[in-house]
């Protein structure tokens, strides 16, 4: 086997690898071997005509081309061993010749990545405040949700239940037919058509009414976008809800029962402030993402931001094929050309490719990791607050790749919860606590942006 080096960089090596008889030899083997049990030759059961004689059948191009299956990805997977290189994404392969086999491989490597002076970066996480009007909107919706719809005998307001037969047509054709439906008019509420809801308020038991409506230009059923629509409504019953009194009776039947409303009052403030806390954290980490990356230095091929555009695409044809619905229709709806569609998402391919990458180095330096036994831990608490069955939620995570899946998310968690910790002079109090040297403070201002989607990749603490 010859192999020379086309080019090679830091992150990136250009392999051209040509076979000779001997090194094809054992893969046209394999190849004979899984041919001859799907071919017919006079003379011979099914599986015993010798390899010579299905050579002569089929021709030896056929058992190569048969072969390069798995000749090509195994004979680049040795040289790579042989030549100590690592592919960091799966390698651009491109045949060159068949007789004999010789083919080009763009190997992608370990990308580079310098995490920067970001140790030095300081932010502050947000003060969290409840204040009493919080807490009495939440005892507000408690309310609205205890109290049981009761018939009223007025006329329909927003916020009641109405009980409708409605029925819609535009030129001339029905376009709805329902009867019998529940239906909550509030003054924002687009459906069924923007102003529905504006027509039923004052209506009483019992009436119809017919009014006419204009179907939006920019509705998603696009035959009926800009036309009118004749309704016919018919009230068949209006109910209401009779909130009850914000008492210690009232505190009694939430939830699991509270001694008092008091009580009650306290453990809504005590929530607000833990969700405000989280909120707050996410903020900071999110804050820390774009601090870290802004500091960072990477170098990577082309190949594996490729890659990561592949992984997007994929995602979406998934997604897309679930609504029985193809790419090409996908995007016609859209108004794209695929070309056009890989470029759109390249920026949210970068981002992804990036954090991941200085996430995985982060973990590396900090020697984070997670082990077996945080991952039974954290499966037995999944296990616990979730409403499938123990065995069900075992049997979710009995595979190695459910498993590793949640090692990469807990180690996720480990290393943005570290990050918070530098970030805030954690980590420096914690030094010189051990007796290290504590790093320097630095005033950084405080950066508020969108949350983050941080468990679309999972850092590795095996990186190298």
């Amino acid at each position: 086997m010859n192999v020379t080096k086309e080019s090679e960089s830091p992150t990136e090596i250009t392999l051209n690898i040509s076979m000779d008889s001997d090194d094809e030899e054992p893969f046209i083997g394999r190849s004979y071997r899984r041919l001859v049990s799907r071919i017919q030759i006079p003379g011979f059961r099914p599986g015993k005509a010798p390899r010579s004689i299905v050579e002569r059948h089929v021709g030896r191009a056929t058992l190569v081309q048969e072969a390069l299956e798995f000749m090509i990805p195994e004979t680049l997977d040795q040289v790579l061993k042989d030549e100590d290189l690592k592919a960091f994404a799966e390698p651009q392969l491109e045949i060159l010749e068949v007789e004999p086999v010789s083919f080009k491989a763009v190997v992608p490597l370990e990308p580079i990545v310098d995490l920067g002076n970001f140790r030095e970066i300081r932010l502050d996480k947000d003060e969290v405040n409840v204040t009493q009007e919080e807490v009495a909107e939440v005892l507000e919706q408690l309310r609205l949700e205890s109290a049981p719809w009761e018939p009223a005998d007025r006329p329909a307001k927003f916020g009641d239940l109405l009980n409708l037969n409605v029925t819609g047509t535009i030129l001339g054709e029905q376009v709805i037919k329902d009867e019998g439906i529940d239906f909550l008019p509030e003054l924002e509420n687009p459906l069924p058509i923007p102003g529905f809801s504006v027509h039923l308020e004052g209506m009483t038991e019992g009436q119809e009414k017919e009014f006419t409506l204009n179907i939006p230009e920019d509705s998603p059923q696009g035959d009926y976008a800009g036309k009118e629509c004749d309704l016919l409504v018919e009230v068949l019953s209006i109910k209401e809800k009779n909130l009850p009194e914000l008492d210690d009776e009232f505190a009694k039947g939430i939830r699991d029962g509270y001694e008092s409303l008091e009580a009650l009052r306290e453990d809504v403030e005590t929530r607000l402030i833990a969700d405000g806390e989280s909120a707050a954290i996410r903020r900071l980490e999110q804050a820390g993402m774009e601090e870290l990356l802004k500091t960072a230095s990477i170098q990577a091929s082309d190949l594996v931001y490729q890659r990561e555009m592949d992984m997007i695409r994929e995602d979406r044809e998934r997604a897309i094929r679930s609504q029985r619905l193809d790419m090409d229709t996908y995007l016609s709806h859209l108004g794209q050309t695929p070309e056009e569609w890989q470029e759109q998402i390249r920026p949210q391919a970068e981002e992804r490719l990036k954090s991941y990458l200085v996430l995985r180095k982060l973990a590396e330096e900090e020697g984070l990791e997670v082990s077996d036994e945080e991952i039974d831990t954290e499966i037995d608490t999944v296990s616990a607050s979730s409403r499938e069955s123990e065995d069900t939620i075992r049997q979710i995570f009995s595979t190695e790749s459910s498993r590793e899946s949640l090692r990469s998310s807990l180690l996720n968690r480990k290393v943005m919860a570290r990050l918070v910790e530098i970030f805030q002079g954690e980590a420096a109090v914690k030094n010189a606590e051990a007796g290290g040297e504590p790093e320097p403070p630095q005033d950084a201002e405080e950066i508020t942006t969108p949350e983050p989607d941080l468990d679309q990749q999972g850092a590795d603490p095996n990186a190298s």
